[in-house]
This record gives C-alpha cells, structure tokens and sequence, in this order.
C-alpha cells in the first residue's frame, strides 16, 4: 500500500528548513521528511486488535505543523514519539479484518478512531486517568507493547490514516450511527476537543465568550457554545474572510479581524462596554472585557491580547499550540486571570451523564440537528498530498479550513 511517512533525518531537516525559507513548496519536496511511500500491509501488534480501511482522514493543525516544521528540538513532547510515522488521527473507516481476541467490533462496521495510544491499546492494566476515561492524560505513552507515541500517527508500532489501511484496538473504534454521513463523521476527533474545553470551563450564564482564531477548532467551538450555552453571547476573532463568513454562518454574534491588535482591543472593549486603560506605551488593557476566552491559536500574541482584553477573573482555554515566545503578561496576575490547558478529549460528563466525546457528538447530530460540515472546504486523493498541505499553509488564498484525505467510497 501507498502511505504518507514523516521519518526523522537530520540531513533532511537541515535540507528542508534551508530549502524552506525559499519557497514554502520545500516543505513537501523531494527533500522533505514526509513522502509517499510503498509499505506493507501493517500488522496486529496483539489479537485484540483489527485492520481498518481508511475512508477519510483529516488533516490536523498538529499533522500540518510537523510538515512545516514548526516546533523547537526542547518541546518536553519528543519524549513522547517514535519513528518512522504515517500521520493522521482524524479517522473514519470501515473494519477490514479483526484479531482472534476482538469481541465488540465486526468486520464491515464503519468506525471513528480514538486515537490515544493509552494503557488498553498497550497491553496495560488501566492508570487512574484510563479509568476516569480521560486517556489523553495516560500515564502510559512510553510503556507497554508499543513504541513511544501518545496517539496513531506519532509511534512506529501504530500508523496513523494517512494509508489506506491502518491497525486499531477495538477499544478505539465507535461505532457511526448510520444516519450520520462520512463528512460529517470525519469531524468527530476536532469537536471532541473543542468539546472538551468548553466543558471543562464553560462560560458564566448570560456571559460573553470569545473565540480566538477560526480555524477547524475555533470554528467548532463557536458552534458548540451556541448549541450547548445559548444564552452567552458568542464573539469570534478570525484571520481571513472565508472564516469570518463560517463564524456568522456557525452563530457567532460578531467577528472582528485578527490586526492590528489596537483595533481589535478597542473592538472588543466597544462589544462589551468595557473602558480602554493606556500604559505609557504599548497595547491598551480593558477595565471589564470577556468572561471566557477559547483560544485555539495560543500564540505569544493571542495569549498577549486575550488577558487584556479577559475580564476580571475570567479564563482563558488554550486548545492551540504554538512555539513559546515572550509577551507582557502583567495582566495575568492583576485581573487574577486563569490561563487552562484543554488536551483532547475523552469521556465527558454533561447534562448529569458522561458519554466519550464522540459519542457526545453523534447524540448532538441526531436529536439536537448540529451540523458544522460547512467547515469542510477541501477533499484530497493520497496522490495529491502535496497540494493538500500547501492548501493548509496558504489558508488566505486557497480558502481552506479543514481538509480531508479520501480513499475508495470515503
């Protein structure tokens, strides 16, 4: 089978990052760390593993991120991957074959992945966190029958959707009820981390909440704030036109441009009646402002603008990752401002029930009629995965949000 590989070469790399600061078209060249390669069909590391045949794999910001190398060799997180990797968590598939030990899941059921690579997977009595069903805190990833990865697509025993067939446990195959369309299915990894982070820390009753970024993730969360809190009232900041038209057409109540930075704080205050405070120099502060702050970029500059823009004792829900920079963050202790890491998902509680997050998401599909496959710009045969990635590093020009891998009847 064909099957997109990331390995590790430090020639390459060096190659690539020179090449890169060119053309950003290096990235996915002859010299790049990701190609297309011919491998064969994988193995069941235990019998009570399947074989999925991939229908459709999205492209996460993390996938993007490591093609475009964008990262630091003292991310804590290398402790935690293996080589060589076929990327790609955000799985929809159709189970091939099954293990002699596999008793939940058939041949023939399309599933979603979850794809942490938790204690079950690995062989492993449960943790703590594996028994909470919060397996995205697994004390785990670099133990047990697998090698180090803490999902499918960054340990070399587990290849991720970026193939046409990849292996699974059965315990992280959900079933798609089958009502629930392949697109739409295709989207149950990303909402469960939005999910995650609004449940976590919803926002006040009749507050305002803001959105920070508009990608697949702030996207979905602007969706999920007006399905599960109608009463907040929803404000977005986006990067591009195409986003800022997806926000309105999601539910939120106003969209403002990501810069200049001025501009948007003077807009945010305007929004929420909340004064400007101007140092001697520099951004102003807003004496009131949001009550909860969802940011998916979580760069020096958002998490900069967000505590001045945070009312007094908000929160501020990081679900992006960026490179760490320096910022002035002197309003973090003065408005007594929370800043909260939300790492993927898991089993969630609400509305006095706990049901895993994609579970939770096919329930919100069938009876309360949510729908956000409008964020679904782009689909992709494996073949074009050059284009595919370029189209997620150029997002002002080609338009994109997120973007699908395709394979057969997917």
């Amino acid at each position: 089978m064909q099957a997109l590989v990331f390995d590790y070469s430090l020639p390459r790399l060096v190659a690539t990052r020179l090449l890169g600061a060119a053309s950003p078209r290096a990235y996915v060249g002859p010299t790049a760390p990701m190609r297309l390669r011919e491998l064969p069909e994988p193995a069941l590391p235990a019998g009570d593993w399947l074989l999925l045949r991939t229908r459709l794999c999205g492209i996460c910001g993390s996938d993007a991120k490591q093609v475009f190398l964008e990262g630091a060799l003292d991310n804590p997180m290398t402790a935690l991957v293996s080589f060589p990797q076929v990327l790609g968590h955000e799985v929809v598939g159709v189970v091939e074959r099954v293990g002699p030990e596999v008793r939940t899941r058939r041949v023939g059921e399309r599933v979603v992945l979850n794809p942490w690579l938790s204690c079950a997977p690995r062989g492993l009595p449960p943790c703590d966190f594996c028994r909470a069903g919060q397996y995205a805190q697994c004390r785990s990833f670099a133990s047990g029958a697998l090698a180090p990865g803490i999902h499918h697509g960054n340990s070399a025993s587990a290849p991720g959707g970026f193939a046409p067939l990849l292996p699974a446990h059965e315990s992280q195959c959900l079933p798609v009820p089958q009502a629930i369309s392949d697109e739409a299915a295709a989207l149950a990894d990303p909402f469960s981390v939005s999910l995650h982070a609004v449940l976590r820390q919803p926002p006040p009753a009749g507050s305002s909440a803001l959105v920070y970024g508009c990608g697949t993730l702030g996207l979905l969360a602007v969706a999920i704030l007006r399905a599960l809190h109608p009463d907040v009232r929803v404000l977005a900041v986006a990067r591009f036109a195409h986003q800022a038209a997806l926000a309105r057409r999601l539910g939120a109540h106003a969209v403002f441009a990501h810069r200049p930075l001025r501009s948007l704080i003077e807009a945010l205050g305007e929004a929420t009646g909340a004064a400007l405070q101007q140092p001697w120099r520099g951004l102003p502060m807003l004496n009131g402002g949001v009550d909860a702050i969802y940011d998916s970029v979580a760069s020096a500059e958002t998490l900069e603008v967000g505590l001045r823009v945070a009312a007094p004792r908000a929160r501020i829900v990081l679900t992006g990752v960026a490179t760490p920079r320096r910022f002035e963050w002197t309003p973090l202790y003065f408005k007594e401002v929370a800043v909260i890491g939300s790492n993927a998902f898991g089993v969630e509680p609400f509305e006095g029930r706990e049901l895993h997050a994609m579970e939770w998401y096919f329930e919100l599909l069938r009876e309360r009629g949510f729908d956000a496959t409008a964020i679904v710009t782009h689909r992709f045969p494996l073949a074009r995965w050059r284009e595919a990635f370029l189209a997620c590093r150029d997002q002002g020009r080609s338009g994109a949000v997120k973007v699908l891998f395709e394979f057969g009847e997917g």
